[in-house]
């Protein structure tokens, strides 16, 4: 298990603060932020390329806080791979075992099997110098896991790949994590984190934020910046109502919203999902507590299909397959019904 406490770092005119992680053994932690949130200077902490002015990291009940990068037994692999241009992808996988002075034999053997795994077998004997992004990104894993690491990070490590070559990556580092390798994933784009964490954090202006398994933290996000970042788009600011025990919130144009749960904020935001909106082309059956009319504004293509702009007292973005799409074909201006619980509604503090 990795335990960061209460870790605190001055860099410049930026700083880390307070930062607690439990980290448990087997774990694929995928650390989300924006560029500049502190994402990577506290992967640089972990790693030991850089000592905190407070706090301690554990790593497996020892205390690893002033010990250099070669004695953690973590590997890093950087953003820009930090290969050695006048090797061959031999060369680069071997070279920390070549500055122990290990055994040639057990080198090569180590090295075959590494290559083998991450099926990079067939360009030990090639120059680093025409490789394609995916395989650069291999042999830079390939270089790392041949020490055997209790903890691999991963500075983002999607970042200079292609799309197309993107897939085969994470179905790499999901197979190595299914191993039992514990892996620290630091990212700006929150669908990897739903592709390939266990557990995530978000991090912003060097404080994590939120911390959870991602859909604890995407669909019950605990301030505005997490519910932008999981591409939430749905605001509305709102007063809460309770009456008899059943509350509402009321937006600014006095749509009036059905809530589950109690005890409320007196005012504050309501988000809610796209995806958790349903439409349809006629009013659905009664019993739909959140039901209205509105008006299709805009129709636009998205990563889940069609993406719905509904004016119905405010504007709502919905999210739709493109199956349901062809089975209920809208044109703007035509008239709809939406549809959602209210357990799809989540409030926030205006505070926060």
């Amino acid at each position: 298990m990795l335990i960061l406490n209460k870790i605190s770092k001055k860099l410049g005119d930026f700083q880390l603060t307070d930062i607690n992680m439990e980290i448990p053994e087997g774990t694929y932690y995928v650390l989300l932020g924006r560029s500049g949130s502190g994402k990577t200077q506290l992967l640089e902490l972990i790693a030991g390329l850089n000592v905190p002015d407070k706090g301690e990291i554990w790593l497996d009940g020892e205390d690893i806080t002033n010990k250099g990068l070669q004695r953690r037994g973590i590997g890093l692999v950087f953003q820009d791979y930090a290969i050695f241009p006048n090797m061959t992808v031999f060369g680069n996988i071997a070279y920390a075992l070549h500055a122990r002075r290990t055994d040639k034999k057990v080198v090569s053997e180590r090295v075959e099997k590494v290559s083998g795994e991450l099926s990079i077998s067939h360009l030990l004997g090639r120059s680093i110098q025409h490789l394609s992004g995916g395989e650069l990104q291999r042999v830079a894993l390939a270089r790392t896991l041949i020490t055997s690491p209790r903890l691999l990070l991963l500075d983002e490590p999607m970042a200079s790949i292609d799309a197309s070559l993107k897939d085969d990556i994470k179905r790499l580092l999901r197979q190595l994590n299914s191993k039992g390798l514990t892996i620290i994933h630091v990212t700006h784009d929150y669908r990897e984190a739903v592709s390939l964490a266990n557990m995530v954090g978000v991090i912003h202006n060097g404080r994590i934020i939120q911390e959870g398994i991602p859909d604890q933290v995407f669909r019950k996000p605990v301030n505005k910046f997490v519910a932008r970042y999981s591409g939430i788009r749905n605001f509305f600011r709102v007063e809460f109502r309770e009456e008899n025990g059943v509350w509402s919130a009321v937006s600014k144009n006095k749509v009036v919203i059905g809530l589950s749960g109690s005890f409320y904020p007196d005012e504050g935001l309501l988000i809610i999902r796209s995806d958790d909106i349903k439409i349809s082309p006629m009013r659905p059956d009664s019993g739909s507590e959140n039901c209205f009319r509105g008006t299709v504004i805009d129709i636009l293509p998205s990563e889940f299909g069609m993406e719905i702009t509904i004016d119905a007292g405010e504007t709502y973005y919905v999210d739709i397959s493109s199956d349901t799409f062809r089975k209920y074909p809208v044109t703007v201006s035509s008239e709809v019904w939406i549809t959602f619980s209210p357990d799809a509604c989540v409030a926030l503090d205006s505070k926060m």
